[in-house]
């Protein structure tokens, strides 16, 4: 620790203290309010500044910061100032000390979140916790424990400054009001001159905006003391962002008189922003900085006089919105009306900060490594490409309204008008360009709220929803369905539960404390249940697989309670019996984690064969959910079974990509994130178990459903395409199942056997959907967010149901009237040209993969280190699946096959069309 050298005093107690000499101990006075004055975080050396009467004496005060969780990180984010050390004639004294995890580290820290600093007294009292950034009187960071967090800290809330520094310049407080100017430690603000002092001289000549913003990144005149003029375009008077953007009268349009520089900028000026209006022509004095980078003039109260003349109009640049950020750093601050296509990229922040993700041009931002393997040179460019594509349609404000603005309605959500991944956005009036925790963002030209937006929303959206997933075909279909933590043992039902709770405080839904996951009572699982049931009967597949649910057991209750009940929830909106479940085994791991996996099938359409089976195989699957395994024959009109066509589906949920421990799991920044090593190795018990069920039921026709936390062309995907299994959804669709920080990819799937000589479990698939209904909604939608927002957003319908998509799958072409199978066209020159094998899989495969990579499906991956040979751990050398979404066979066999039966005849087509869906006898 050392205390500012600003001072001379400082410097003397600094020097008393090098040479190990130790001053006398004064009186100690009392201060008279002493509090912190300013906080100095975005420079090279951090400091906070107390406040005393002259000759206060500080010794033994403790002096830190805490991050936006409320502890204190690490040791050098505290300390204890030397005994001796008092405050100086200027009433303020200025301690070095390392402020962690600053606004500057993210958009969370704007709203409720930011570092706090904190100030006590040498008897414990806690003198002053003044948060960076916030909103004024709303919630601020409560101080947690931990062991460097002083005790009179934790418990105890933050105040909220509302203010944040830009580059190079501190908060303080000034007049009452926390504002962001250039640092004066150890001096109050009237003592130096400080924001109102009057010392920085007044430039006489007007500098054009154009020149302020320079054409790089950054002003060539930060720091500097400016003279401007603009026209308002938009302001901001409430939601924090506390200013407003001026543009040079005459510019924008399709003529730019200063390429490579902008004609708008942002004034900062909580003083002023009340005062003016859109339109208002203005003559500002102020200090240019880099706020977050985005360059602005900080003006207060009495630097802003109306120019008394008229000013040509400004009109909004209408091209399309560029990729380049040179191009785009060119328009910063400047009025925008972008012609161009975008797309809805994400939208889970808006439930938090009213913002929605876009993406320039078609298709949303692909996840990686659901397009390209880990770490390859491809997926790296593909992540590059994401950035520059990335631009922000926000709200004119920095509120969180999860902690302080509840009761204003959100922006961009609603039922009736839903704002959904995927769908084409359309800039319907002007907007600025702002630049702000590192991203590029549309502002609209006031604060937009649910209240307003009739009025000033300045984008519609198309309406992408489906009421059911599409025609699949086939006799039968699989789907799989994650329920969200299902739970029927609710949290009122358990001691020790912590909750999440909406805006009046009532419970929704479990946040630890106790065994159970989901709903919090039994009115918000009524909610919760509403919309599953709704799904899965719009769903209609004859077998779903299920994860998430509760495991019973825990509980001591049997294994499926839970699952029969969803069951008769089900059956009971249906109207019939039209659900049932497939029982648990007799055997079941000895230690098995609170959710599982599960099925669930239509009696009318299916019939399940001989028992369930679990995997029990502990090492493997320590911190997964066991995979459940069950073979099903479909049922003909009479109710007969066709036990050629008998099936075994396998049901999993794999460890997740949040933690991992040991070699290989940790994240290695390969976009696979953690405990890759441990899903390689799950991949390849599943393997070896799913062959075992295999020749159990004596079919070839296996099916791997669920979520395999793993997206397309990570390592344990490779397992299963150098296994021979095909993921269906990849090869037949060119849509994914989830979005994660505004990529798109699939961590669930289906996958298909494809391996043996005759009629594959991949050959037998007439369809494939992933239905878009709950990963692409707003979060706010779903009903662990009900009333959390002043906005009625929960509905009893199927959307946000859970936050990954079903992918379905159809399978068996139905027989035809004679009783033959119709496995394909017509006629056999058709059949022909489709090849043995796969009824079209290989071109369907290869369309597929064009259409994924260019639409994108996303993913992230992380190699496993300890994962064996090349052999062993089925990576990019696999010629099995190492270029997906192309997965299976070597398709110069496949063509070799269908040559062959184009010499031998239509007649032998028929017989191999009747054959191939056959299993095995």
């Amino acid at each position: 620790m050392t205390v500012s050298k600003t001072a001379s005093s400082c410097a003397a107690l600094s020097l008393v203290a090098a040479i190990g000499l130790t001053l006398p101990a004064t009186p100690a006075v009392a201060a008279e309010d002493p509090h912190i004055s300013e906080i100095g975080y975005a420079l090279d050396t951090d400091f906070i500044e107390i406040a005393a009467e002259p000759g206060t004496d500080v010794s033994g005060w403790t002096i830190g910061s805490v991050t936006r969780g409320g502890s204190v990180h690490a040791a050098q984010n505290t300390t204890t100032i030397p005994d001796g050390t008092t405050v100086g004639d200027s009433g303020a004294l200025a301690i070095d000390v390392s402020i962690t995890n600053s606004v500057k580290s993210g958009n969370a820290a704007d709203g409720s979140y930011g570092s706090s600093a904190f100030a006590i007294d040498d008897d414990g009292v806690l003198v002053g916790f003044e948060q960076i950034g916030g909103v004024i009187d709303g919630t601020g960071v409560t101080g947690t424990s931990n062991k460097h967090t002083p005790e009179a800290v934790v418990g105890e809330e933050a105040s909220p400054t509302g203010a944040t520094a830009s580059g190079g310049q501190t908060i303080q407080l000034v007049d009452g009001t926390w504002t962001s100017a250039a640092p004066t430690p150890d001096a109050l603000p009237d003592d130096d001159g400080g924001e109102d002092g009057g010392d920085t001289p007044v430039p006489e000549d007007v500098t054009p905006v154009a020149d302020i913003q320079g054409t790089g990144d950054e002003s060539p005149l930060q720091g500097a003391t400016v003279k401007t003029q603009g026209v308002v375009t938009a302001s901001y008077p409430s939601g924090g962002l506390n200013g407003y953007y001026v543009q040079t009268p005459g510019t924008g349009g399709a003529d730019d008189e200063t390429p490579g520089a902008s004609d708008g900028i942002f004034v900062y000026s909580p003083d002023t922003v009340a005062e003016v209006s859109i339109g208002d022509y203005l003559e500002l004095t102020g200090s240019v900085s880099e706020h977050y980078g985005q360059t602005q003039v900080s003006v207060s109260g009495t630097a802003l006089t109306t120019v008394n003349e008229p000013a040509e109009a400004i009109k909004p640049v209408e091209d399309a919105f560029p990729d380049d950020a040179a191009a785009r750093e060119a328009l910063e601050g400047m009025l925008l009306q972008p012609s161009s296509e975008l797309t809805v990229a994400d939208n889970y922040n808006t439930n938090t900060y009213g913002e929605v993700v876009l993406a320039t041009g078609e298709g949303t931002l692909p996840q990686p490594t659901d397009v390209e393997r880990p770490g390859s040179a491809e997926a790296k460019a593909l992540e590059a490409k994401n950035l520059e594509r990335e631009v922000v349609l926000d709200d004119g404000a920095t509120v969180n309204y999860l902690e302080n603005d509840k009761d204003t309605v959100l922006p961009y959500v609603s039922n009736d008008e839903p704002v959904r991944v995927g769908a084409k956005a359309t800039i319907t009036s002007p907007v600025v360009l702002g630049f702000d925790h590192e991203k590029w963002r549309f502002q609209p030209t006031t604060r937009l709220t649910g209240d307003n937006a009739e009025a000033i929303q300045p984008a519609s959206f198309s309406d992408t929803r489906t009421a059911a997933p599409e025609e699949v075909g086939g006799r039968v279909s699989l789907a799989s369905f994650n329920v969200l933590n299902y739970f029927t043992t609710t949290g009122d039902q358990l001691d020790g539960c912590s909750y999440y709770d909406d805006r009046e405080g009532n419970h929704i839904t479990v946040r630890g404390g106790c065994a159970a996951r989901g709903a919090a009572n039994a009115e918000s699982l009524k909610r919760q249940e509403t919309k599953i049931v709704t799904a899965i009967n719009e769903l209609d597949a004859s077998v779903v697989s299920l994860m998430e649910i509760e495991n019973s057991a825990v509980f001591g209750d049997d294994r499926d309670a839970a699952l029969e009940t969803l069951v008769e929830r089900l059956n009971e909106a249906a109207g019939d019996e039209k659900w049932d479940f497939v029982p648990s085994p007799e055997e079941v791991p000895a230690d098995e984690d609170v959710i599982r996996t599960a099925l669930i099938y239509q009696p009318a359409e299916v019939a399940t064969q001989e028992e369930s089976t679990i995997l029990d195989d502990e090492d493997a699957f320590s911190n997964a959910r066991e995979p459940l395994s069950q073979a099903f024959t479909p049922k003909d009109e009479s109710g007969g079974l066709d036990a050629d066509k008998t099936f075994v589906t396998i049901s999993n949920h794999f460890k997740s990509k949040g933690s991992g421990e040991g070699p290989g799991n940790e994240d290695n920044g390969d976009g696979q994130g953690n405990s890759n090593a441990d899903r390689v190795k799950q991949a390849k018990s599943l393997v070896e178990f799913a062959g075992e069920q295999q020749e159990a039921a004596d079919s070839d026709f296996v099916y791997l459903l669920g979520d395999f936390n793993s997206y397309t062309q990570e390592d344990p995907m490779q397992v299963f395409y150098g296994a021979g299994f095909k993921d269906v959804a990849s090869e037949m669709t060119d849509e994914s199942t989830y979005v994660f920080k505004s990529r798109t990819g699939s961590l669930d799937h289906v996958l298909a056997l494809d391996a043996s000589g005759g009629p594959s479990a991949f050959d037998a698939i007439t369809g494939a959907d992933v239905w878009n209904i709950n990963s692409v909604e707003a979060l706010a939608l779903e009903y662990s967010r009900f009333n959390y927002n002043a906005g009625d957003f929960y509905a009893p319908d199927q959307f946000r149901a859970s936050d990954h998509d079903p992918v379905v799958v159809g399978l068996f072409e139905p027989d035809d009237p004679d009783g033959n199978d119709d496995a394909g066209p017509d006629d056999a020159e058709a059949d022909a040209e489709a090849g043995a094998g796969a009824d079209g899989g290989e071109d369907n495969a290869s369309s597929g993969a064009d259409s994924d990579a260019s639409v994108g499906a996303g993913g992230s991956s992380d190699s496993a280190a300890d994962s064996g040979s090349s052999e062993d751990n089925a990576g990019s050398d696999s010629d099995a699946g190492g270029d997906l979404p192309r997965t299976g066979l070597d398709p110069t066999l496949m063509m070799s096959i269908a040559a062959g039966l184009l010499v031998i005849g239509a007649s032998i087509v028929l017989i191999a069309r009747r054959r191939r869906l056959g299993g095995r006898r």
